[in-house]
């Protein structure tokens, strides 16, 4: 009675840390989706160049 209750537990939370690391790999996912497109709209947009060259302009101002 013990053993196949203990059984039964273990075997569930098996499949728990499995749903888990699933869970972990899609929102993973989702967040590399969300960056390729934020990517792609700053390069045909050209806002990229545009934010670097501010940021190595002002590290550049306050060096002197």
């Amino acid at each position: 009675m013990l053993l196949a209750l203990y059984i039964s537990m273990r075997a569930r939370v098996a499949r728990e840390i499995g749903q888990t690391t699933a869970e972990y790999a899609l929102v993973i996912l989702a967040a590399a989706a969300i960056a390729v497109v934020l990517i792609a709209w700053a390069r045909s947009s050209g806002k990229l160049p545009a934010f670097f060259d501010n940021i190595i302009d002002q590290v550049a101002g306050s060096a002197q």
